[in-house]
């Protein structure tokens, strides 16, 4: 059933300023949103706790890709057909865009936010993946500035985030270093389209011959958060491509993921999934 619309409370800020000082005004009271593609889900299912919104979809501050040479910025409101659409991204962040285009239908597509993917903290989300395996920095700003911290850090526990109540999330920051790099992005679910994931893989590598000279490797809907497994980014990190190689990184990989059963699949699918993607991308490397 429905919830009951008029028992909720809604403010759209003009401004990021006029947004912060509210936040830091009345601290903990206001929730922001921007798409709203997760909250109408709630909403229709009378199951929306929350009942103070900030709606900050119409803040440009958090708007816009920007390029530079070291990063390619990206505002905490830009959506996945945005995504899509930018040159740089589909060139050099190849991964992201992938997601972009598996996250849902056109409409979410069109409405949904990167930001908003993050700070829902679902570990099934299809981008935080691949921005953990291309070592995102998140931009957190309040009244008290800005500050910045490595993405893989934000996710302290199920539904936890290094972000205060006064905070709101406005950007994202992609190091462009991955010219050289082998991308490699995989969704399972039930089906091709608008399906919540059952395994979600990412991943990048530079290669030095036959040696795996780096790598990054991260999952979802394997853990309570989106996890970067840097147990098994050791066991691959300057070694040759052989059996060896491929059994010691599963053997990593199976201890840093901790699959579990519920509605959409179940943990020994989940882990063996996992195990066979990582081996795929591995060979895929020769």
């Amino acid at each position: 059933m429905r919830a009951y619309v008029p028992s909720y409370q809604l403010i759209s800020p003009a401004s990021l300023g006029e947004a912060l000082d509210l936040l830091a005004r009345e601290s903990g009271k206001w929730k922001p949103f921007a798409g709203g593609t997760d909250l109408m889900v709630l909403l229709e299912a009378g199951n929306l706790p929350h009942k103070n919104y900030l709606n900050i979809w119409n803040l440009t501050e958090l708007r816009g890709i920007e390029v530079t040479d070291s990063h390619v910025a990206l505002g905490a409101l830009t959506t996945y057909t945005e995504i899509q659409n930018h040159a740089t991204l589909r060139e050099e962040f190849p991964m992201l865009g992938q997601a972009a285009n598996e996250t849902g239908g056109l409409a979410i597509q069109n409405r949904g936010t990167l930001g908003g993917n993050i700070v829902n903290a679902s570990p099934a989300a299809d981008s935080p993946p691949a921005l953990l395996a291309y070592d995102a920095e998140l931009e957190l700003v309040s009244k008290a500035g800005l500050r910045r911290i490595p993405y893989y850090k934000f996710h302290t526990g199920y539904k936890q985030m290094d972000i205060r109540p006064d905070e709101l999330l406005r950007g994202i920051r992609l190091p462009r270093a991955t010219r050289e790099a082998r991308h490699y992005y995989r969704k399972v679910g039930t089906r091709k389209a608008q399906a919540i994931s059952k395994v979600c893989f990412a991943a990048v590598a530079w290669m030095n011959g036959d040696r795996i000279e780096g790598v990054r490797i991260a999952l979802g809907s394997v853990a309570p958060i989106p996890i970067r497994c840097l147990r098994t980014e050791g066991a691959l990190r300057d070694k040759k491509i052989n059996a060896e190689t491929v059994a010691a990184a599963k053997s990593a990989l199976s201890v840093e993921i901790t699959p579990i059963d519920d509605m959409r699949s179940t943990k020994d699918y989940r882990l063996r999934v996992a195990l066979n993607l990582l081996e795929d991308f591995v060979l895929q490397l020769t």
